[in-house]
């Protein structure tokens, strides 16, 4: 059955992947009360990782772009500590951005912007959020974004 977010998702026309596993020595969420805390989630879509480096390769467009699929990812995450009822989601407390961007790229607000629109049009107040977007000299697998994230359940 689908729940109500996730329908909204589907209006959207996004379907919630597998939440993803970790690549390393630690685990893609922890619960502790009603939080949830989620590892960074790295720019990745059906065909792959979404790679460059944004004001060199990539635009601040195409950056956005990427900022959405990890958005995708840390709600698919949250899906899965919530034990696959994403309607116990309450609020969007908290992102942390990072951009693999040049030394001179100052548009790391726009790209991250990417991740906080669709999170808004997708939980409406419930996806308003405290938020950092910050560069970076490189990411995990040459990956243009990487959006770690705070989140209340019920």
């Amino acid at each position: 059955m689908t729940g109500t977010i996730e329908a909204k998702l589907a209006e959207l026309g996004v379907t919630l992947p597998d939440a993803p596993a970790p690549a390393a020595n630690y685990v893609p969420y922890v619960v502790t009360g009603d939080t949830v805390w989620v590892s960074g989630q790295i720019s990745a879509g059906p065909e792959g990782f979404i790679k460059g480096k944004l004001g060199q390769t990539m635009t601040a467009e195409e950056g956005a772009i990427a900022a959405k699929a990890c958005a995708v990812s840390l709600l698919a995450q949250v899906k899965k500590a919530c034990g696959g009822d994403l309607d116990r989601l309450v609020r969007v407390v908290k992102l942390v951005g990072f951009v693999n961007s040049t030394g001179d790229f100052t548009d790391q607000p726009k790209v991250i912007n990417g991740a906080s629109d669709f999170l808004v049009a997708a939980l409406g107040d419930a996806g308003r959020h405290a938020r950092s977007a910050v560069s970076a000299a490189s990411l995990p697998f040459g990956v243009a974004v990487e959006i770690e994230g705070v989140f209340v359940i019920k």
